[in-house]
């Protein structure tokens, strides 16, 4: 007989955790002089704690709810979903030197550099609707976290998560997100990696794999087609090309070699942790879902997404101790509030940089700046928690947040760095049509009783148009002057003239 251990354990664990990931960001607080260190951790962070921050912006709710709920569902052929972002960060080696070498605070930075303010206005918006959608489900997972270790109405979950969330975020900027995501870090890789083979070996190891759970679970395409695969894969795919959390990080890094040995490790920690994610929710759901419904310990195929938290909670049932089980639910802990910081700092940081201080007050004194990115993120909290009652689980929030970012801004950015002949005119129409199209696909799937195309789905027109109309406009108008595009191509070229121009204008 196994003996579940009491709630009331994992619910003090947590609250310990999350009182040492406050310390900190209080302690950090101090440090905070303008916006360098609120907005780029005053570009100065070396790369050990560049992978450590990295890898848990990545790891967050689509990947600890969403992902593993799909792989519970459809098996392994879920890493269709995570790797579009292991491709995506191969191809972004190659461009975190140059990236930090223009070294600016957003990536409407870089699109108002490139092409126009139009560019800085549209991503703007682009970033905020999807970032605060992508906060807004991390809130949720909170929700489920609270509920399971200390059965507060999912609700009430989701409303002190936001809270704890806002004011991580608010008291020290970039400087708290990159010190405690070390931890973050550490303690994410420790508890999947440990719970993985505790459960394979509990179950039955490699007999109970072959002989109990269905072989389809292990099929690359999972008794899915190629579009399906497309679907899922491009999402992360693009979003994680023109994630601006990620090119925020970038210019905090002390270097461009900093920045680019970071990303080697990203990609390794991704794809071990993601993996070992779906392989745990594999296992565990094929146990707990096989279980009476009238048990306690029973989850149902429609709570799925529960999975990674469920194990925490009743790992004892599977061969997890008690120790292990806590170090899970930290783990989700983890996840939750680091990418929910990280989210929430960015579009707080382009509606301060992009708008207040390029349009409004262009000479508004640091102090100024910083406590008006305080209240951006409050506000952008408050919407994010609204955002919660549009979407039926959040996978769907994660397809649709995915492809704004992915279909709206990646074409026009990446752009920028690839393809010379770009034109201003081309990568403006780019992002609208990608953030128009996500708009309208999204809305008729609210309002619609069957939805007008799939959430898995809305990448491939979204992101189609985009790039279709990127290229149609840029070869139907002229060419760029070369000062446009010289410095996101040559290593030597110097750019300070430029973005001192760029800074006055």
């Amino acid at each position: 007989m196994v003996t579940v251990p009491p709630m009331s354990i994992f619910f003090w664990f947590v609250l310990l955790y999350l009182a040492v990931l406050m310390g900190i960001s209080i302690w950090k607080s101090r440090s905070v002089k303008d916006q360098d260190d609120f907005m780029v951790a005053g570009r100065t962070v070396p790369t050990y704690k560049l992978v450590g921050t990295l890898l848990c912006t990545w790891l967050g709710s689509g990947t600890l709810l969403a992902g593993a709920g799909l792989a519970a569902r459809v098996g392994i052929s879920e890493l269709w979903l995570a790797a579009g972002a292991w491709i995506g960060i191969v191809i972004v080696f190659f461009l975190a030197g140059r990236v930090r070498r223009i070294a600016q605070y957003t990536v409407p930075d870089i699109l108002e550099l490139r092409y126009n303010k139009w560019a800085r206005i549209l991503g703007t918006i682009v970033i905020v609707i999807a970032y605060t959608t992508i906060v807004g489900y991390q809130f949720r997972g909170g929700g489920f976290v609270l509920n399971l270790v200390a059965d507060i109405p999912e609700w009430q979950g989701v409303l002190l998560t936001a809270g704890f969330i806002i004011a991580f975020t608010a008291f020290a900027g970039m400087l708290s997100i990159v010190s405690v995501d070390i931890i973050n870090g550490a303690v994410i890789t420790l508890a999947v990696l440990l719970a993985v083979p505790l459960v394979f070996f509990h179950l039955g190891g490699v007999e109970f794999v072959t002989t109990q759970l269905d072989p389809q679970l292990f099929e690359p395409l999972g008794g899915h087609n190629w579009i399906w695969v497309m679907g899922v894969f491009f999402p992360t795919f693009l979003l994680l090309l023109g994630e601006s959390n990620m090119y925020q990080k970038f210019y905090s890094a002390k270097d461009e070699k900093s920045a680019k040995t970071a990303v080697m490790w990203w990609v390794v920690g991704t794809i071990i942790i993601e993996t070992a994610i779906a392989s745990l929710a594999i296992l565990a759901f094929s146990h707990f879902n096989a279980l009476d419904p009238s048990s306690a310990m029973h989850l149902a195929a429609e709570e799925s997404e529960r999975i990674i938290l469920h194990t925490a909670r009743f790992g004892t049932e599977i061969g997890i101790p008690l120790a292990g089980g806590l170090l899970l639910i930290c783990a989700a802990v983890a996840i939750i509030t680091s990418t929910g910081n990280s989210f929430l700092l960015t579009p707080s940081t382009n509606l301060t940089r992009d708008i207040y201080q390029r349009f409004i007050h262009p000479e508004a004194p640091e102090k100024v700046v910083v406590l008006f990115q305080r209240l951006m993120v409050l506000l952008l909290g408050i919407v994010a928690w609204l955002l919660l009652t549009q979407f039926r689980t959040i996978l769907d929030m994660a397809f649709t947040a995915y492809t704004m970012i992915g279909a709206g801004l990646t074409p026009a950015l990446l752009a920028a760095f690839l393809w010379k002949r770009v034109t201003t005119a081309g990568g403006v129409a780019s992002i609208a049509t990608g953030m128009g199209v996500t708009l309208l696909i999204t809305i008729a799937n609210s309002v619609l009783e069957e939805p007008l195309i799939g959430f898995e789905y809305i990448v491939l027109p979204a992101a189609g148009m985009s790039i279709l109309v990127l290229i149609v406009v840029s070869l139907l108008t002229p060419p760029d002057p070369d000062e446009k595009w010289k410095m996101f191509y040559e290593k030597d070229a110097d750019i300070s003239d430029a973005i001192e121009e760029f800074k006055e204008s």
